[in-house]
């Protein structure tokens, strides 16, 4: 693998890997104002959330790598400490790209990029209509790391009020992932967007986990068939299936197989695992599973 020190490589090249392996990032577009009250807005890619106990939220407005000057956003957070950290969906990443642009201090990006600005309750920044969900924060500390080009300075928001466009909920009240239509920042000129085949279901073990992948034989571990994902999807499974039901299986769904290739066992296991293989893109875990331990339990 290459090797990058970060101490060896100039500062250019480290954000390019930086921001090349690390992504898609969620943009903040970030709505402040400064001591006169003038509005300034402008899009962020190092941001997330980090808690729910206080609601936090961070993004950095980091120096410019180039020539080590300062961001108006982060003057304004200084100066004011608050900001409305709007989400950014598809539909309004045109108008962000715009918004993006290094205009002089003073020119109001609202009215570049043809962006609504809508008065916010709790903090004096504006709010941004177009965007699906907007989250009024407070800003708690501003931690710059460094003071050479590139370094990053953390604004820790404290969020206090959210608010939410209503057609995105779903029945259970919470934002559909199909409806918001997310964006996210990738390496380059590059984004990506959270919307139709791109989005997947995983279901995360919390207490209930599964079995590992350990669990496998080793012969399916070293498969030269299943990927790393389809060895991941075994492991999720909650319990191992018995020797019964394996038999069974093997009985009723596997018998052509083992009677056909019966002289080639090599062949056996590699068309097993290609079955299993194909079971797991279904969604069939445990039939996968007994698919690939039909061939131990001969």
């Amino acid at each position: 693998m290459k090797r990058a020190d970060p101490k060896e490589i100039s500062v250019a090249e480290l954000h390019h890997y930086l921001t090349g392996a690390v992504g898609p990032r969620p943009i903040a577009l970030a709505s402040t104002v400064d001591a006169e009250g003038k509005p300034n807005l402008s899009p962020f890619s190092f941001f997330n959330i980090f808690g729910a106990n206080p609601p936090m939220a961070i993004f950095s407005p980091a120096r410019r790598g180039r020539d080590n000057t300062t961001k108006h956003t982060f003057h304004n957070v200084k100066a004011v400490p608050e900001v409305v950290i709007n989400v950014v969906n598809y539909a309004m990443v045109q108008q962000v790209s715009v918004a993006s642009g290094e205009f002089a201090d003073g020119v109001d990006e609202f009215a570049k990029s043809g962006l609504t600005p809508v008065a916010s309750e709790k903090v004096r920044p504006f709010r941004v209509k177009e965007s699906p969900v907007q989250f009024e924060c407070v800003v708690k500390q501003v931690i710059e790391t460094g003071t050479g080009g590139g370094a990053g300075n953390l604004v820790l928001c404290e969020i206090v009020l959210i608010h939410i466009r209503e057609d995105l909920l779903d029945a259970n009240n919470h934002i559909d992932q199909r409806k918001i239509d997310l964006v996210g920042r990738m390496g380059g000129m590059f984004y990506c967007r959270a919307h139709g085949d791109a989005l997947f279901e995983l279901v995360q073990p919390n207490k209930d986990f599964g079995v590992g992948v350990d669990a496998l034989p080793r012969s399916v571990r070293n498969s030269t068939v299943l990927s790393g994902n389809d060895l991941g999807a075994l492991g999720s499974l909650l319990a191992v299936p018995d020797e019964t039901a394996v038999n069974e299986y093997k009985l009723t769904e596997l018998s052509d197989l083992f009677i056909n290739m019966e002289k080639d066992p090599a062949g056996l296991e590699f068309a097993l695992h290609e079955k299993a293989k194909q079971l797991l893109r279904e969604g069939n875990k445990e039939e996968a599973w007994k698919t690939l331990l039909a061939f131990n339990e001969r």
